[in-house]
């Protein structure tokens, strides 16, 4: 029969109970907290609100006005009224002139975003109010044709959805290989050891005199006693010639940073926060900037090889570890994190690999993991006497070259991954713009 142009206000009626903070709070009614971009609802208890909210029934079709464009709608299918913010609007809608499926792909298409750019002022970022959306002129087939669009539709996003579960499968993969590898490290597993190595507990005793000799000389502090691991904290037995040692036995120095506030003066020295410090590595962007005549800042200017640990975060975010690889004097850190330095008999690529394992988080920052004023948190003064597993100095180079070396198939294949799920979204997108263009 054709396409038709029609107004949305043609198909969708516009529920226009609305009610002010104090109705809405005397009500007592469960409220909407969000339609996620699947169409699914979220729906929570009652509770306080200082805005207009509006009614939604069982069978409305209800928008997201900041998402719609994103799938942000659906059918609501609950038993009693609920509440929702004038973010959203509800509508009753005639099953004869419209298929919700229908209209909710058509809301996820190019030609949708199109017609929003070309009728509504500000185009699709715009939060788009029910008189302008009812008010948009679309081109709609008769509801057979709307049914079967919706078949073919869900045929090919059936073939996407076995295509992105195989991703998310692949993804899930490369991290638990990245972290069987780890594991493989840390136990002396990855590389074969050579019996000729100087042993670690060699090792230890000239990182001891490094450290003796830096503090005579006022380059470092003389560190606190660390506590002699007791043999019931052994996790697993290492290979010979390596030991167990507390981590502050191999830095030269654990400091955060003083409470000088930094800010957008790009003249200052570029300072990392804990947004900068991703797992294995730091981001050069996004900084704020410390004063140049800032009085500590000297002393903490960032050297190469340095660590940053992020102390301050969420529960699943604090202890990330990135290593700083460029120049000396030119960076500086914030205040909740810390920055380490190893000996320089030690490689610091190894440290920064061992404290982004899950074996190190797991065992050594989860159970001792403070919750403050909605924040983890985990201290300098823990840090330093977590256990470590110590490969000779000669077999450390190794073990990083190999890790080094794996993990590079690691990002070849979490590219690959990425790219099929980039593929995968744009089919979707070629179909919806090939069956919504009459």
């Amino acid at each position: 029969m054709g396409w038709k142009t029609v107004k949305i206000g043609k198909f969708l009626i516009e529920r226009k109970e609305k009610y002010s903070p104090e109705q809405a709070n005397s009500l007592n009614m469960p409220r909407l907290e969000k339609i996620d971009f699947s169409g699914r609802f979220h729906i929570a208890e009652s509770k306080k609100t200082w805005t207009g909210m509006i009614c939604i029934k069982p069978s409305d079709l209800v928008i997201s006005w900041i998402n719609v464009e994103k799938g942000a709608l659906g059918i609501y299918e609950g038993e009693s009224d609920i509440l929702a913010t004038i973010h959203y609007s509800s509508y009753e809608y005639d099953k004869n002139q419209i298929d919700i499926d229908y209209l909710r792909w058509f809301a996820r298409s190019s030609e949708f975003k199109r017609i929003l750019r070309e009728q509504v002022g500000g185009g699709i970022k715009t939060e788009i109010k029910p008189k302008k959306f009812l008010s948009l002129e679309i081109s709609l087939p008769d509801i057979e044709e709307q049914r079967s669009i919706v078949q073919s539709i869900l045929s090919v996003q059936e073939d996407i959805n076995k295509v992105n579960s195989l991703n998310n499968k692949n993804t899930g993969f490369v991290a638990n290989l990245r972290s069987s590898i780890l594991q493989d490290a840390i136990q002396g597993k990855l590389v074969p050891q050579d019996s000729s190595d100087e042993p670690a507990n060699v090792l230890l005793d000239r990182i001891q005199k490094e450290k003796e000799e830096l503090v005579k000389s006022g380059k470092i502090k003389k560190q606190k006693e660390l506590s002699p691991i007791k043999s019931e904290e052994i996790p697993f037995e290492l290979p010979k010639g390596w030991e167990w040692v507390r981590l502050g036995e191999l830095l030269l120095l654990s400091e955060y940073w003083s409470a000088e506030k930094a800010n957008t003066d790009e003249s200052g020295v570029p300072m990392f926060r804990m947004g900068n410090v991703q797992k294995w590595s730091l981001t050069y962007d996004d900084f704020k900037y410390l004063n140049r005549k800032a009085k500590d800042l000297p002393k903490l200017y960032l050297k190469k090889n340095d660590l940053l640990f992020n102390r301050t975060n969420s529960w699943e975010l604090v202890g990330k570890t990135g290593i700083f690889l460029w120049d000396d004097d030119s960076y500086t850190f914030a205040g909740y994190l810390i920055r380490l330095r190893s000996s320089f008999l030690i490689s610091p690529i190894f440290i920064n690999y061992y404290l982004n394992s899950d074996f190190f988080r797991k065992t050594q920052i989860e159970p001792q993991i403070i919750q403050q004023c909605g924040q983890a948190n985990f201290s300098g003064g823990k840090l330093v006497e977590t256990l470590c597993p110590l490969p000779p100095a000669s077999e450390q180079l190794h073990i990083v070259e190999k890790v080094s070396e794996l993990f590079t198939y690691c990002d070849v294949l979490e590219s690959s991954t990425k790219d099929a799920s980039e593929a995968s979204e744009k089919l979707l997108e070629s179909v919806l713009a090939k069956v919504f263009n009459p």
